[in-house]
């Protein structure tokens, strides 16, 4: 709120002036043309560690390092820039080790750190494909160990009390570490992942989870005022686009998520203050966001801007704002057609209340870790009928289904108690309705069963 997003050159230059002679930035700086040129002429050394959509143009650094680079052949444009950050680590160790730095002094075991390499790879929802896939596969086996005193105490904190999965990462632990920069104090993260011991890290874990509640309701009053904004006037068919005075700027990227998500369209919303407009985006499968977003900012609608594919953030004055909006749904338009994007939804294959195991779901394990590019399976049972059906929590609907071989199968379907979804589980009044999802083992209380998380539902015809 204070200096905006990526690197500022007053920021720069008072790092100067207090004695460093380096400046490394990290998932940022690849647009930063202007700062970093005035860091330059400063006498400040920058080296740009970054994941978003390069331009032809490069910022004057010492090195660039983004595997999005035009120039750059590689196969691993899908990492993020934590990813980027580590590997850049592993080659200075090399040169290090090549060099006869540790002669006299251990080498670091790089590997210890894979369990954050494996948090930030999933909270940026980046494809699990590829080198991604090893760093959090790996990740978690060193996440398990508890080797991180900051970790720990959040993993106890939020009560994660079985082998760390992904999930946990994208879930549980990163919208904790992330809080901090969201609404209260950027620097807690980095306190708390650095903390040397559990005495340290306790009080900074349950400071992170205090902020995380408090973003929990920030963000749901802005997201039922964007709703509201989208649902009463005109939308696009390719974009969904909100923008308000008052709005914390430290939570609109995820409520574009939760408007991506609702609406199955690209989404952004916008912070004005003082005439100018922080916004945040989110993306579908097959619209590139970033891409657009950068368009804008050559054309000059833009003050900054920049992003990938599924993700973008940009600032705008608040007289180009409709140009802006009209630029992108344009630009959305031309990839998408008529209509907007179409949701689709891809099954893997038809169960029967008892062909969901645990032992189905503990094989089904073994395909991990899942997330982007890394579908976790999803089954569908047919003809199901609900027994039980509940709103636990502010708005999650949990049931009891069955099915045509009598079995019983618990299931709950997440942020959705006054949704379409929601109101077909609730409401159903034991009529046959298809049933999407995943299929999980549900441990509590030393006990393991199977449970089913829903992703949609319809009714048989």
């Amino acid at each position: 709120m204070k200096e905006g997003y990526g690197p500022n050159a007053p920021a720069l230059l008072s790092l100067k002036q207090r004695g460093a002679a380096l400046a490394i930035t990290v998932d940022c700086g690849i647009t930063a043309f202007e700062a970093l040129e005035e860091a330059a002429e400063g006498g400040l050394e920058v080296v740009v560690v970054d994941h978003h959509v390069a331009e032809p143009r490069l910022p004057r650094a010492l090195a660039v390092i983004n595997p999005n680079r035009l120039d750059d052949d590689s196969p691993h444009g899908q990492m993020a820039a934590v990813g980027v950050a580590f590997l850049l680590a592993v080659a200075v160790n090399r040169v290090l080790r090549e060099a006869g730095w540790y002669g006299d002094r251990p080498a670091p075991d790089l590997r210890q750190w894979l369990d954050l390499v494996a948090m930030g790879t999933v909270c940026d929802v980046v494809p699990l494909t590829g080198v991604n896939r090893a760093f959090v596969a790996q990740g978690m086996k060193v996440m398990a160990q508890r080797g991180n005193p900051g970790i720990v105490a959040l993993a106890d904190l939020s009560r994660m009390n079985e082998a760390p999965e992904a999930w946990h990462a994208g879930f549980l632990l990163g919208p904790r570490v992330n809080a901090g920069g969201r609404v209260g104090e950027a620097g807690l993260g980095v306190a708390l992942l650095t903390a040397p011991d559990y005495a340290t890290a306790l009080p900074l874990a349950q400071k992170l989870d205090a902020y995380n509640n408090e973003r929990k309701e920030i963000e749901a009053s802005c997201l039922e005022a964007a709703i509201a904004q989208v649902e009463g006037g005109d939308m696009h068919d390719g974009l969904v686009y909100a923008v308000s005075e008052g709005w914390h700027p430290g939570v609109i990227g995820i409520v574009a998520g939760r408007l991506k998500e609702r609406y199955n369209r690209p989404a952004c919303v916008v912070a004005m203050a003082d005439g100018v407009g922080k916004g945040s985006g989110r993306s579908v499968a097959g619209v590139d966001l970033g891409t657009a977003v950068i368009a804008a900012r050559q054309e000059g609608l833009l003050i900054n801007g920049g992003g990938h594919a599924m993700a973008a953030g940009f600032t705008v004055a608040a007289d180009r704002q409709n140009a802006f909006h009209e630029f992108l749904a344009n630009r959305i338009a031309a990839q998408t057609g008529d209509g907007g994007p179409v949701a689709e939804l891809g099954l893997d294959g038809v169960l029967q209340p008892r062909g969901a195991t645990v032992e189905l779901a503990e094989a089904l394990q073994k395909l991990a870790p899942f997330g982007a590019g890394n579908r976790e399976p999803r089954f569908a049972i047919s003809a199901a009928r609900i027994v039980k059906a509940d709103v636990v929590g502010s708005d999650h609907v949990r049931c009891i289904l069955t099915g045509e071989d009598g079995g019983r199968l618990k299931a709950i379907a997440f942020r959705c108690a006054d949704r379409p979804l929601g109101k077909l589980l609730l409401q159903s009044g034991g009529l046959p309705i298809h049933i999407a999802g995943q299929i999980r083992v549900d441990r509590w209380q030393g006990r393991e069963s199977v449970q089913m998380i829903i992703d949609d539902a319809a009714a048989v015809s």
